[in-house]
C-alpha cells in the first residue's frame, strides 16, 4: 500500500455523462494520476484538481496527496525526490487502484517536475506525460527569462523571515500579488506549512534525455498570463511561460496555451477536453 492518500474517481458506473463521452469498462481505459502543486491537494477546488471530475465518466482518476498535503502523513520537509518515490510506487503497485499496465501522469507545478522524474525512473509504468506550468527550471536554464530567476534565487534572494505563520504567508502570495486568497481553513494552512518548507524546486536535475528516448506522448499545458496581476506575471508568469516552451521542444511534445495563470482550475472545460483528446 501507498505510504500516501490517493483519492479514487471513477464515474464510469453512471449512464451517460456531463461530457456524454461512452461509459468504458475498466480493462479499456488506462487510470490517470494527477500530481499537485503546492498550498493544495489533489481533490481540491482552488488550486488542485476538483475540475477534472468530468473526466471520470471514462476512466479511473487517482488524485495523490503529496506528503504534508491533504489527507497524506506529515512531513518533516516536502521533497520532489520522495514524490517520485510515491508516485512510482503508485502506478507500480499491481494489486492497488491503478492496475496492471501504469498510467496517464498529469502534473501541475512542482507536481509535474516529479511527473517528469518519475517517468524517467520508469517509463514502463507510464502511459503519457500531461504537464501543466511544469516549475522545470533547470530545464530551461539557457532562456534569459528563467536564468534572471535561477541567479536571484541561488544568489541571496530572501527566504521565508523566521516567525512568518502561514496564513501571512499565503496572503503575501495572494493578496500581496494582487489576487484573492483562499479561506485559510486548518486545511489550507497545513498544505501552506508544508509549501514553506518544501525542498526548492530549482535544485531538481530533469532527465531530460532519458524521457525523450521513452518516446512518451507529451502534452505541455501553460496558461496565457495576460489576466494575471503584473508582479505575478513578470515574476512567475514569465518563467514559466518559457519553461512551457522549452520542455515542449526538447521533449517533442505539443503545447496547448490556455487564457488565464490557473489552467486546469479557471478553464476546466478547455484543458479536461485536451486531456481527453489526449489519451485517446
Amino acid at each position: 500500500m501507498a505510504a500516501v492518500h490517493v483519492s479514487v474517481w471513477d464515474d464510469r458506473d453512471r449512464v451517460g455523462g456531463a461530457s456524454g463521452a461512452p461509459v468504458t469498462p475498466a480493462s479499456a481505459a488506462a487510470p490517470a494520476l494527477f500530481i499537485h502543486n503546492i498550498f493544495t491537494w489533489g481533490s481540491d477546488s482552488t488550486y488542485g484538481f476538483a475540475g477534472q471530475r468530468p473526466l471520470a465518466d471514462s476512466r479511473r482518476l487517482l488524485m495523490m496527496d503529496r506528503r504534508g498535503y491533504g489527507d497524506s502523513p506529515d512531513t518533516a520537509r516536502s521533497d520532489f525526490d520522495v514524490d517520485v518515490e510515491d508516485i512510482v510506487e503508485v502506478i507500480g503497485d499491481g494489486a492497488s487502484a491503478v492496475g496492471l499496465g501504469g498510467a496517464h501522469l498529469v502534473g501541475h507545478g512542482n507536481g509535474a517536475v516529479a511527473a517528469l522524474i518519475a517517468a524517467a525512473r520508469r517509463p514502463d509504468l507510464v502511459r503519457s506525460l500531461a504537464l501543466i506550468q511544469p516549475s522545470a527550471f533547470t530545464a530551461a536554464a539557457h532562456h534569459p527569462v528563467v536564468a534572471d530567476l535561477l541567479d536571484r534565487v541561488r544568489d541571496g534572494a530572501p527566504g521565508i523571515p523566521d516567525g512568518v505563520t502561514p496564513e501571512q504567508y499565503l496572503r503575501a502570495s495572494t493578496e500581496g500579488l494582487g489576487m484573492a486568497m483562499p479561506n485559510p481553513t486548518s486545511r489550507r494552512l497545513r498544505a501552506v506549512a508544508t509549501s514553506m518548507r518544501e525542498r526548492p524546486i530549482w535544485e531538481a536535475e530533469i532527465p531530460l534525455e532519458v524521457v525523450r528516448s521513452a518516446a512518451l506522448p507529451i502534452l505541455v499545458i501553460c496558461g496565457t498570463w495576460e489576466r494575471a496581476p503584473a508582479t505575478y506575471r513578470e515574476h512567475v508568469g514569465l518563467p514559466l511561460m518559457a519553461v512551457a516552451e522549452s520542455l515542449t521542444d526538447s521533449l517533442g511534445g505539443r503545447l496547448l496555451r490556455v487564457p488565464g495563470y490557473y489552467p486546469h482550475t479557471q478553464e476546466p472545460a478547455t484543458v479536461n477536453a485536451a486531456l481527453r483528446e489526449f489519451w485517446g
